[in-house]
């Protein structure tokens, strides 16, 4: 089972940015009718056979969010 629920995710991220969809849009070079129609997808983002496969080899499969400033610094200074 999928721990994330991508769609509701990008939803919060949206939100907590300050950001509209159409924003997103934007900023990606992609139009707001496909941003909300990846969103309101009913297979939802992740490929359904990759899900399978994995949980087929027992795993499941999480993500995490890093802001990406948070990482470059990680990338940066690996001691701190």
């Amino acid at each position: 089972m999928v721990r994330n629920n991508f769609e509701i995710d990008i939803k919060v991220k949206c939100v907590q940015a300050g950001m509209v969809q159409r924003t997103l849009a934007e900023k990606l070079g992609l139009t707001s009718q496909y941003i909300n129609h990846i969103i309101k997808k009913k297979d939802g983002l992740v490929n359904k056979t990759f899900v399978s496969m994995m949980e087929g080899l027992g795993y499941d499969v999480e993500l995490r969010y890093v802001p990406i400033s948070e990482r470059t610094s990680q990338i940066e200074n690996p001691s701190a």
